[in-house]
C-alpha cells in the first residue's frame, strides 16, 4: 500500500535517515517508536508529502487516502461543532447535490431512447454507488456516535467551535479524520488531549477500523491495545519487530545485549590492531602485517548502540516533612463558574500517604478540584480545610507555560531555588537530561518533553508532602514517566495526580474518583478495578433503560384472548403465581447465599495468607537489617515472597470485588 524505498533525510553534516526501507500493509497495526529527537514525526511528514526525503522515495498505492492528525493543528472558529464535523462529508454532500440535480434532469428529460439520456442514467447509478460507499445514509449517525465517543455532548452539537479549548479542538480535527474513513490512519500523539474513556472508545474503533493505522503514541497500554506490529527509529536505522510494544520492549532488551557484546568484541579487536600497528609501524620487517591491518580498520564496518539515558534512573523526591494524619478534608465541595455548574458533592478526607487518582472526562472538574486544593480557587459551595503542617508541591497542567521563555534552563531553577540547594543544580539538571550546553538553552527552544522535565526539576526543589499533578505525563517519553512513576512510588509523601494514562497509574495509586454528569464518586481500588467497575455500571445502566422496553409486549399479550379466557387466565396465574414465584425466589436466595459464603471464604482464605506472607515478609526486614554478610538464597526467598504478596493482593482485590457485586444483587 505504501512503501518507503531507501530514505535518506540530511541536515548539512548530520543525517537522520540512512537509508531507510519498510513496507505498511493494508490493515496494519504500526507503533512508531524510539527516542525523542529520533524522528517519527519527521517519518510521517514524509508519507503524507509536507517534508521531502534528501535521497529515496515514498510509494503509494494510486487508491490509498492518508488520515493524518499532527500533534498540533488549527481550527475554524467560524462554525457550529456539528457543521465542522460535517465537513469530513464534503464528497458526501457534493454527491448528493448532484444526485438531486439529476434526478430532477432525468424527470424532466423526455427523450428517453437518446445516448445522452442513457449518459444520465449511468452518472446517476455511479454517483448513487459512491455515497453508498461513503455512508452518506448513516451520516448524521455516524457523526453523532463518533462526538460522543470522544467526550462532546449532545449539547455541544450547535455550540460554536470558537468556544472550545484547544483539546477539545484537536477532537474535532480527530472526529473529522475517522469520519474520512481513509485507507491508512497517520496519528501523532493522538491520546494526548483525551480522557480515559476517549482513549478507550478510540481502541475500540481502530482495532475494528477496515484501514491500516501507523501511530506514535507514549501510552503503552494504548499501545498494546491497538498495535501488533512495532518499527523502531534509532541511529537513523528502522528495526522492524512483528509484535505489540510490551513484547518489543522483551525482544529489543535482547537484541541490544547482543548489539553490545558485539560491540565490545569489535571495540576489543580495533584496540588490540591498532596497538600492533603502532607496535610495528616502524619495523620493515612487519611492514606488509601493519599496511594489511591499516586496510582492515577502513574497510571495518563501524559497529552502533544507542547510548541509554541511564543518568534519569537518579530522581527521586525529596523526603517528605512531617504532616498530620488528616491531610485535607473535602466536605461537599463544589464549583460553579457563573451559570456554569462544574461538580458539586465532593465528600471525602485525603489521609496522610494516600495514593489517589482524579479521573473522568475533560471539563467534569478535575483541575479545578486539583486548583482549589493547592488555595487557587475557592470552592463556591461545601470546604475544603488542609491539615496541619501541609506542604503542597503542585504540577499545572500548562506547568510548561508558566515559565518564561527568554530564561535559559539554569537561570529557570536558579531563580526559585533557596539556600544549600543552589550548590546542586547542575546535579539536579543532569538527573533530568539536562547536560553540558543544554542548560543555557532557553526554555523558549525547549520541546515540550524537555519542558515537563524542566517543570519536574524545579517542582523538587524543596521538600513536600502532598503532590498535586495535574497530567504530568503529558509530552512525556516512555522513558521519563517510567522514571517518574518509579520516583513516586518510592516517595514517602501523599499524591494526588490527575491523569487519563492507565499504565502510569496502574500500581501507583489506592483509590479513584471519578468526576461525572456534576457529581463525584468514589472507588477503592487502583485504576484497573475503577475501569472494570465502570464498565459493569455502564452495562447496568443500558440494562435498567431496556427493561421497560422488554417488559412492554408481555403487557399487551392478554388482549389477544377472548374475555373469558383472560379472566379465566389471570385467575389461574393469580392462584399459581404466590406459590411459583415464592419457590422461585426461595431457590434463589439460597443459591446466592450459597455463593456468598463460597466467596467469603476464598476472601478469609487470602486474607490469612496475605497476613502470613506479611509476618515472613517483616521477619526477613529485620533480618537483613541486623545482617552483616549478604545471603543470596535468603534474597531470592524474600523476593519471592513479595512476589507472592502482589500476586495474593490482586487475588484479594477480584474476589472481594465479585463479593460485593453478588451481595449488591
Amino acid at each position: 500500500m505504501i512503501s518507503l524505498d531507501n530514505l535518506t533525510v540530511s541536515y548539512g553534516g548530520w543525517t537522520l535517515f540512512d537509508n531507510i526501507s519498510f513496507l505498511i500493509n493494508p490493515k496494519d497495526r504500526i507503533g512508531l517508536v524510539g527516542r525523542n529527537g529520533a524522528g517519527k514525526t519527521t517519518l510521517l511528514k514524509l508519507i503524507t508529502g509536507e517534508q521531502q526525503p534528501t535521497s529515496g522515495a515514498v510509494t503509494i498505492n494510486g487508491a490509498c487516502t492518508i488520515g493524518y492528525l499532527p500533534q498540533t493543528m488549527r481550527v475554524a472558529d467560524t462554525t457550529s461543532l456539528a457543521e465542522e464535523t460535517a465537513k469530513a462529508f464534503d464528497e458526501v454532500l457534493r454527491l448528493e447535490a448532484e444526485i438531486d440535480r439529476l434526478t430532477r434532469e432525468i424527470a424532466e428529460r423526455t427523450d428517453y431512447e437518446s445516448a445522452s439520456y442513457e449518459q444520465l442514467l449511468h452518472r446517476l447509478t455511479d454517483a448513487q454507488d459512491r455515497y453508498h460507499i461513503l455512508g452518506g445514509e448513516t451520516r448524521d449517525a455516524d457523526i453523532e456516535k463518533t462526538l460522543l465517543g470522544l467526550g462532546f455532548k449532545r449539547e455541544d452539537f450547535g455550540r460554536a467551535t470558537s468556544e472550545f479549548s484547544g483539546g477539545w479542538r484537536m477532537r474535532i480535527e480527530l472526529a473529522k479524520l475517522l469520519l474520512r474513513r481513509p485507507s491508512i490512519f497517520l496519528l501523532d500523539e493522538p491520546t494526548n488531549h483525551l480522557d480515559i474513556e476517549s482513549i478507550q472508545w478510540l481502541e475500540e474503533y481502530l482495532k475494528n477500523y477496515n484501514g491500516a493505522v501507523l501511530l506514535i503514541s507514549h501510552d503503552r497500554a494504548f499501545l498494546d491495545n491497538v498495535t501488533n506490529r512495532t518499527v523502531e527509529l534509532s541511529l537513523g536505522k528502522v528495526t522492524d519487530y512483528k509484535v505489540s510494544y510490551s513484547k518489543y520492549v522483551v525482544l529489543r532488551a535482547e537484541r541490544r545485549a547482543q548489539q553490545l557484546a558485539a560491540y565490545e568484541n569489535q571495540q576489543r579487536m580495533i584496540e588490540k590492531t591498532e596497538e600492533f600497528i603502532e607496535k610495528f609501524r616502524y619495523k620493515p620487517t612487519k611492514s606488509n602485517q601493519v599496511q594489511s591491518r591499516i586496510k582492515q580498520l577502513e574497510r571495518l564496518e563501524r559497529l552502533e548502540i544507542e547510548e541509554e539515558d541511564l543518568a534519569t534512573l537518579n530522581i527521586k523526591f525529596p523526603p517528605a516533612p512531617r504532616s498530620g494524619q488528616i491531610v485535607a478534608e473535602i466536605r461537599e465541595a463544589g464549583m460553579s463558574f457563573g451559570s456554569k455548574h462544574v461538580f458539586s458533592g465532593a465528600d471525602f478526607t485525603i489521609e496522610k500517604g494516600d495514593r489517589i487518582a482524579l479521573v473522568g472526562r475533560n471539563g467534569e472538574g478535575k483541575t479545578t478540584l486539583a486548583r482549589m486544593l493547592i488555595g487557587q480557587l475557592a470552592p463556591t459551595e461545601g470546604s475544603i480545610r488542609l491539615g496541619a503542617n501541609v506542604n503542597i508541591g503542585y504540577y499545572a497542567q500548562n506547568q510548561d507555560d508558566l515559565m518564561d521563555g527568554e530564561f535559559t534552563v539554569y537561570d529557570t531553577l536558579d531563580r526559585v531555588a533557596v539556600g544549600d540547594i543552589r550548590t546542586r543544580l547542575r546535579d539536579i539538571l543532569g538527573a533530568f537530561l539536562f547536560r553540558g550546553e543544554d542548560i543555557d538553552k532557553k526554555v523558549k527552544v525547549l520541546s515540550g518533553g524537555e519542558r515537563a522535565r524542566l517543570a519536574m526539576a524545579r517542582m523538587m526543589l524543596e521538600p513536600r508532602n502532598l503532590l498535586v499533578l495535574d497530567e504530568p505525563t503529558n509530552h512525556m517519553d516512555m522513558r521519563s514517566k517510567d522514571i517518574l512513576k518509579e520516583a513516586i512510588l518510592r516517595y514517602d509523601g501523599t499524591v494526588v495526580v490527575v491523569s487519563h494514562d492507565r499504565e502510569f497509574l496502574d500500581g501507583m495509586v489506592d483509590k479513584v474518583y471519578e468526576f461525572r454528569d456534576g457529581g463525584v464518586k468514589e472507588y477503592l481500588g487502583g485504576i484497573y478495578y475503577f475501569l472494570e467497575k465502570r464498565k459493569l455500571e455502564s452495562l447496568q445502566e443500558i440494562e435498567r433503560r431496556d427493561a421497560p422496553a422488554k417488559a412492554a409486549p408481555a403487557k399487551s399479550a392478554p388482549a389477544k384472548a377472548s374475555k373469558t379466557a383472560s379472566a379465566q387466565s389471570d385467575t389461574d396465574a393469580a392462584q399459581a403465581a404466590p406459590a411459583l414465584s415464592g419457590k422461585a425466589s426461595y431457590e434463589q436466595r439460597k443459591e446466592q447465599e450459597k455463593l456468598v459464603r463460597k466467596l467469603r471464604r476464598a476472601v478469609e482464605t487470602i486474607e490469612a495468607d496475605l497476613a502470613s506472607i506479611e509476618r515472613q515478609i517483616a521477619e526477613y526486614d529485620a533480618k537483613f537489617a541486623a545482617a552483616t554478610a549478604y545471603d543470596e538464597a535468603d534474597y531470592a526467598a524474600y523476593n519471592d515472597l513479595k512476589t507472592r504478596y502482589d500476586h495474593q493482593m490482586h487475588e484479594w482485590e477480584k474476589a472481594s470485588y465479585e463479593l460485593e457485586i453478588v451481595e449488591e444483587g
